[in-house]
C-alpha cells in the first residue's frame, strides 16, 4: 500500500513536477499545519484519527528525508512518463493500420511495456529499501542522556544504551503527580513541548502511582529556556519543567576578574531536596489552577 501513496497529497501539497521543486521549509510548515488538523485531540469522534495521523507522520519523514524524497519523485515521473505515452497513441492511427503493422505495433508496444513495468519496479524497491531505512533509523532513536545523581552520598550514573554523548543543557527534566491515576505518555510530552521547538526525543524515566518522570530532548538551548519559562500540561495537573543541567554562569570581583563559577540553585537540589522542591511547586501549580477554575 505504500507505493500507492501520494506522500505530497498526504500533506496538502501539490504532487507530480510542481511538489518536486517544493522546498524542505514548505514541507515542513504544510505538515506543521497539516498535523494540527489532523491530531487525535482534535478528532475525538473519528475512529480513523490516530491511523491518519501516523500516515500524515510516515509521509513527512519520507519527503523530509532526502534520499527518500529523491525515489518517491523518480517514482511520480515513471507513472506520469507511462500516461504520456498512452495519451499519445492515436486511436485513427490504430485503425488504418494493416495486418502487418498491428502486429508489429503490438509487439513495440509490449516491449515498451515491459520497459516501463521493470523501471517501475526497480524504482518502487529503491522507495521501500528507502522507507524501510527511515523506520529503522526513527526505532532506533530511544536516547537515555548521561545523568549523575547524587543520593546518599553514593553516586549514580545512567548512560545512553549507544554510549553517545549529549549536550545536557538541551534536555529538560519533566515531573508530574498522578492524580487518580492520570499519567502523560511519551506522545503527550511531544506534542506539548513542539510549540518550542524541534523535539527530538522524549525519555519516560519512572512512573509510581503518586509521581511520573520523564527526560525531553530539545533541538536546542533556547528551547530549553523558553519551555522552562512555561507552565504545561492540564490545569489539574499541570507539569513541573525544569533544564536538566542549568548553564553556568560566571561571577566577577568588582576588578571585573573572573571568579569562580557558580551555578544556579537548582543545580543544588539533589536527592530528598530536590524532591522537596518539586512537591512544592507541584502544590503551588496545583492551587493557581484550582483559583482559575
Amino acid at each position: 500500500m505504500d507505493m500507492e501513496i501520494d506522500h505530497y497529497a498526504v500533506l496538502g501539497l501539490p504532487s507530480g513536477e510542481q511538489g518536486s521543486k517544493l522546498s524542505s521549509k514548505e514541507i515542513k510548515k504544510a505538515y506543521h499545519s497539516k498535523s494540527l488538523e489532523l491530531h487525535p485531540d482534535k478528532r475525538p469522534d473519528d475512529p480513523n484519527a490516530h491511523e491518519n495521523f501516523q500516515k500524515l507522520k510516515t509521509s513527512y519523514e519520507i519527503l523530509k528525508d532526502e534520499n527518500g524524497r529523491r525515489a518517491f519523485d523518480d517514482l511520480l515521473r515513471v507513472r506520469r512518463e507511462k500516461v504520456l505515452r498512452q495519451s499519445q497513441q492515436s486511436s485513427k492511427r490504430r485503425k488504418m493500420m494493416s495486418d502487418l503493422e498491428e502486429r508489429e505495433r503490438a509487439a513495440f508496444a509490449a516491449d515498451s511495456r515491459g520497459k516501463d513495468r521493470d523501471e517501475e519496479e526497480r524504482i518502487a524497491k529503491k522507495l521501500r529499501e528507502e522507507i524501510a531505512r527511515i523506520r529503522a533509523m526513527n526505532a532506533r532513536r530511544v536516547v537515555t542522556p548521561d545523568v549523575s545523581v547524587k543520593k546518599g552520598g553514593e553516586k549514580r550514573k545512567e548512560t545512553s544504551s549507544s554510549g553517545g554523548g549529549l549536550d545536557k543543557e538541551r534536555v529538560l527534566k519533566v515531573t508530574w503527580d498522578r492524580i487518580g491515576g492520570e499519567d502523560y505518555s511519551a506522545q503527550r510530552l511531544r506534542e506539548l513541548f513542539r510549540e518550542f521547538g524541534e523535539v527530538e526525543d522524549v525519555v519516560i524515566r519512572s512512573s509510581t502511582k503518586k509521581k511520573g518522570s520523564a527526560l525531553v530532548v530539545m533541538a536546542s538551548k533556547d528551547d530549553v529556556v523558553t519551555a522552562t519559562r512555561s507552565v504545561l500540561g492540564d490545569l489539574r495537573n499541570p507539569l513541573l519543567v525544569l533544564p536538566l543541567q542549568p548553564a553556568v554562569a560566571p561571577t566577577f570581583s568588582s576588578a571585573q576578574e573572573p571568579m569562580e563559577s557558580k551555578t544556579p540553585e537548582l543545580s543544588n537540589l539533589v536527592g530528598a531536596g530536590f524532591q522537596a522542591f518539586e512537591d512544592s511547586v507541584l502544590a503551588k501549580l496545583r492551587k493557581a489552577a484550582e483559583r482559575q477554575k
